[in-house]
């Protein structure tokens, strides 16, 4: 059978901005007949992430991502549908998801790769499991668990940078549900900004490209800041760390501002910002969701019991069709976005 693959076709270089053209669309023909423990996958969905900018270079700077080869099959998350099987573990028609699924049209794919998922985790709309019922929502809900110190009752200021992407979208809204009496966002523009406050319950949001983020948090933040989900690094959260409170958290959970640039993993911070973090006793550590995956079980019920009570609300932008993959990624990198990106490859 014919399907459609996405390759690496060239690296934009350390300090290039990623595009479109990185990327090219192949047809290839799949072999029908499965070995044991095999199965046919059809895609239904695909995530881009800033993470995978990361992957596009030789050497990704992070000890557990290994780098996309040229020509060759790019992968990332993925959910889809099983339509033959030669694994005991899997029937034809099972929803399964994967970190690891190619960007192919179909697939075959070893079942033991896989993970059966129940469409009613997520009332049928199965692109969630790429985001706030997959890792995205994990990152969201065990950073802000674990690093932030969230206390009910505390009277505590949370800014999310990066706010209106597909993470700090989630994390804000459980800050507030966890206990935060305002959570401010951080974002790049009007229509993101009003996303925030109207659709997703934060307190305030501030669009980083027209407005002074320092005179806006001082305004919009008197009593300082005592929990920061940081997504983006670079100048904004210099920003952000100069008006936190002592003995306050920030989460690491990304630095995409610094993603394009030929830089170690967590950047540098400047000597100013430094020196506030250890005057103040601040805690920065990196947060990476993959050191708590005993917890993800239980996480993930609780985010999809969020979900479905609408006490968390979900926002994607979905393009359509595989050939838009490298279309989707760099309009993602550059906040096209607004919740998490994914592509539909099939109904």
């Amino acid at each position: 059978m014919h399907a459609h693959r996405v390759v690496l076709n060239s690296r934009p270089g350390k300090n290039g901005e990623p595009s479109p053209g990185n990327f090219r669309l192949e047809q290839i023909t799949l072999t029908p007949d499965l070995k044991d423990g095999q199965v046919l996958v059809r895609t239904l969905y695909l995530s881009v992430d800033p993470y995978m900018r990361c992957r596009m270079n030789e050497d990704t700077g992070a000890d557990y991502l290994g780098p996309w080869e040229l020509s060759e099959c790019v992968d990332g998350g993925g959910v889809g549908l099983v339509e033959t099987s030669r694994c005991s573990a899997l029937a034809e028609g099972d929803v399964v998801t994967s970190f690891n699924w190619p960007w192919q049209t179909h697939a075959v794919m070893m079942g033991s790769s896989l993970q059966k998922v129940d469409s009613q985790m997520v009332d049928g709309h199965l692109s969630y499991f790429l985001g706030p019922v997959g890792i995205t929502g994990l990152t969201a809900l065990l950073g802000v668990r674990e690093k932030g110190h969230v206390t009910k009752g505390a009277n505590q200021t949370m800014v999310v940078s990066g706010a209106a992407g597909a993470c700090g979208s989630l994390a804000g809204q459980i800050g507030r549900l966890d206990g935060c009496a305002r959570v401010v966002g951080i974002c790049g523009s009007n229509e993101k900004c009003r996303a925030l406050v109207e659709d997703l319950g934060f307190t305030a949001a501030i669009n980083y490209r027209s407005e002074d983020v320092s005179a806006r948090l001082k305004e919009i933040c008197p009593d300082g800041i005592d929990v920061y989900f940081d997504n983006v690094g670079g100048s904004i959260s210099d920003a952000v760390i100069e008006q936190m409170n002592r003995g306050s958290h920030v989460i690491l959970c990304g630095q995409i501002s610094q993603y394009n640039k030929d830089v170690p993993y967590p950047p540098p911070l400047s000597d100013k910002t430094q020196e506030i973090l250890q005057s103040r006793s601040i805690t920065r550590e990196r947060f990476m969701v993959l050191s708590y995956m005993s917890k993800a079980e239980a996480s993930l019920f609780e985010l999809s019991q969020l979900v479905k009570s609408a006490q968390i609300k979900v926002l994607e932008t979905v393009v359509n069709g595989i050939e838009n993959m490298g279309v989707a990624f760099c309009s993602m990198m550059k906040g096209g976005n607004i919740g998490k990106q994914i592509v539909k490859i099939s109904d």
